[in-house]
């Protein structure tokens, strides 16, 4: 990765795809699992009586779903929020 790219500064679905790919590479289940922690559907499930950190299925169900959860237009108000988190997991992984 060139150090000339501000990471911010990608479109969203770029940032995303680049984080993902790198936790997809290293089989990195615990960045998905936070993600899902802090997705307005599962405070929903937490609130139901459910747990945030009970994701079922295979990992690869798991970046699938995360991927249709974690679309640009799926997050709304809080694209800031995981902008910043993809751009850090990035920075920290690659």
């Amino acid at each position: 990765m060139s150090e000339d790219i501000v990471l911010e500064d990608l479109p969203y679905d770029e940032l995303r795809d680049r984080a993902f790919e790198i936790a997809e590479h290293k089989l990195d289940l615990g960045f998905f699992v936070d993600l899902f922690n802090h997705a307005p559907a599962m405070h929903d499930v937490q609130d139901e009586g459910g747990s945030a950190g009970d994701i079922g299925g295979s990992f690869v169900e798991t970046i699938r779903a995360a991927k249709q959860v974690f679309g640009g237009e799926s997050v709304g108000d809080l694209e800031p929020l995981f902008r910043a988190r993809f751009a850090t997991y990035i920075r920290e992984n690659s």
